[in-house]
């Protein structure tokens, strides 16, 4: 177990790109103002089960169906890069159906623990030690919790604006780790030494 307070932060910050909870408050309210109600502790519960539970098996799934890490990893590269375009231009490339109710389903996944999560951690598998992920995922998960219970204030403090510039600075970081990702994933499946 190597225990790296770097890989921690690197780990916690991506996660915090792609989960994206911050830019997820006006949908956060929507379904709070929809359904009067968001299980908080439930979601976030229910996101971190999913998440650790996916670094400790997606592996296994993958070997299952014949895909290395490395490829994963590369794959994965490109999904955070096309996510971070998104959040950076203001765009949606992909676009999930708006949630109905505000149970654990559409709040742990897939809006907290989606797809762009569970690559992520794969491709974070490659590169870190696995303790240092589930940390990363505990910080998140509990910054995750913050923002559910406290989503009207945080969306008045902010404003819009704020909210805006934030997704943008957390964007082209992600963008940095998806290429970094990338370069360093490709040599290993291209077996390039």
């Amino acid at each position: 177990m190597n225990f790296s307070f770097k890989e921690i932060v690197t780990a916690t910050m991506v996660l915090f790109a792609v989960i994206d909870i911050v830019g997820s408050i006006p949908i956060i309210i929507d379904l709070r103002n929809k359904v009067g109600h968001i299980q908080s502790e439930k979601a976030s519960i229910v996101s971190a089960v999913i998440m650790i539970a996916f670094l400790f098996i997606g592996e296994s799934l993958l070997t299952l169906i014949g895909i290395d890490v490395n490829s994963f990893a590369v794959a994965g590269s490109f999904v955070l890069f096309f996510l971070a375009l998104e959040m950076i231009l203001g765009v949606r490339l992909y676009r999930d159906d708006a949630p109905e109710t505000a149970s654990v389903v559409p709040l742990a996944f897939p809006l907290i623990a989606g797809a762009g999560s569970m690559t992520t951690i794969l491709s974070l598998k490659a590169e870190f030690d696995t303790i240092n992920i589930v940390i990363a995922i505990l910080l998140n998960v509990i910054f995750v919790y913050g923002v559910l219970k406290s989503s009207r204030k945080l969306e008045k403090m902010f404003g819009k604006g704020g909210l805006a510039v934030i997704r943008k600075v957390f964007g082209i970081v992600l963008m940095a780790i998806a290429i970094k990702l990338f370069a360093s994933n490709i040599q290993g499946l291209l077996h390039l030494d």
